[in-house]
């Protein structure tokens, strides 16, 4: 009797262990994929490494996996069937090849999945002997780098669309700190739809590189892919900002709902 207890106790034991097992390999399971196009090196690396650091830790949080990689030309269609979210991490709109062109202009028209773009996606001219990608130009609200604030500055970000899920638990307004603040050779108001601004007038150092009306924040609505673009992706204390981490937060789990 005692034998049969025993047996019938390690019985019972395997299979709670065996459904712990189970239960948590599929709580572990991601709720989605994100591919990360990173730009290494040069003076925005403090800004990757800490936007990385932080993407880890959302990941976990949010329970989704990324994969990080830094050349452009490694993206492809089978590439990108795998994600439902790319976060270019501040890599230009140059140097693709047309394979991996094609790829991501498919990915975004068809809305096979979601973009978060950061500031060098709009570095959109003729750059280190490429052309204009004039897709991508496109995909950006119709626009040409123009100039930008080198030495950097702060100043006041206003948000234009409370209610747009991107700015959900945001502040109306806030303070980035230390970015190069792009301005381009036409306002991309007209072809996207703006979430935020910045307030020229409260730069600090003051500048005279200015647009007027500034849009900082926006998504193309024409594109089937949910988009959010962010011209701020400097400085590495954006990452303490958190009223910048709310907007990058809300952003790829908007994008990747759809």
């Amino acid at each position: 009797m005692k034998r049969k207890t025993l047996k019938h106790l390690f019985f019972i034991g395997m299979v709670i262990a065996l459904f712990a097992t189970s239960s948590n390999v599929f709580a572990k399971a991601p709720k989605f994929k994100a591919l990360v196009l990173t730009e290494r090196g040069g003076q925005h690396e403090g800004f990757v490494v800490a936007a990385l650091d932080w993407l880890h830790q959302l990941a976990v949080e949010k329970n989704f996996e990324i994969t990080v990689i830094n050349h452009a030309n490694d993206i492809n269609e089978h590439l990108l069937s795998n994600y439902k979210v790319v976060i270019q991490l501040n890599y230009p709109p140059y140097t693709w090849d047309e394979k991996a062109k094609a790829a991501f202009i498919k990915y975004i028209e068809e809305g096979r999945g979601g973009w978060v773009g950061f500031h060098h996606a709009t570095l959109l001219g003729e750059f280190d002997g490429y052309p204009m990608w004039n897709w991508f130009s496109d995909f950006m609200g119709g626009i040409r780098f123009d100039n930008y604030i080198a030495a950097t500055a702060s100043g006041t970000v206003n948000v234009e669309d409370k209610n747009h899920p991107v700015m959900k638990g945001v502040p109306v307004s806030f303070v980035i700190p230390d970015d190069e603040w792009y301005t381009f050779n036409k306002n991309p108001r007209p072809n996207v739809h703006v979430l935020a601004t910045v307030d020229e007038s409260t730069y600090n150092p003051a500048s005279t590189i200015k647009m007027g009306d500034h849009p900082v924040v926006w998504i193309n609505e024409k594109m089937k892919a949910r988009n959010v673009y962010f011209l701020m992706g400097h400085h590495a204390n954006l990452l303490k900002n958190e009223s910048f981490k709310t907007m990058v937060r809300n952003a790829i789990l908007w994008v990747s709902e759809k």
